[in-house]
């Protein structure tokens, strides 16, 4: 009889973020990206990078970042709040405006 393997419990926690982006404004929204992937590192959590449009429709992009938790993702949220690095590149959007809508999601994985 085969062994059935157990199910491994893993704790983290996967932030999928999708974006609709103004299409005109990609070179925007690229420098805006590359402020928050050393922030989110900084501040506990696994940048997995930014997925920007290339074939396919123009204005869709996708960021994933990982934390070992939900509450570790909450305290980076309550800390980007405060953060003067952070609060400078909700700045420099709010100034370009490149993105339109944004929906974020949770997931954990399912890793060998």
């Amino acid at each position: 009889m085969a062994r059935v393997p157990q199910a491994r419990s893993y704790r983290v926690i996967t932030c999928h973020i999708r974006y609709v982006l103004d299409p005109y404004k990609l070179a925007a929204f690229e420098e805006y990206a590359r402020l928050w992937i050393p922030l989110v590192n900084r501040m506990g959590g696994t940048h997995h990078g930014y997925f920007l449009p290339s074939e396919g429709a123009n204005n869709i992009a996708v960021a994933l970042f990982s934390f070992p938790s939900l509450a570790a993702y909450e305290e980076y949220r309550r800390q980007s709040a405060e953060d003067p690095d952070c609060q400078a590149a909700f700045a420099l959007e709010a100034g370009n405006r490149s993105i339109l809508s944004y929906e974020r999601s949770f997931m954990r994985p399912v890793l060998d």
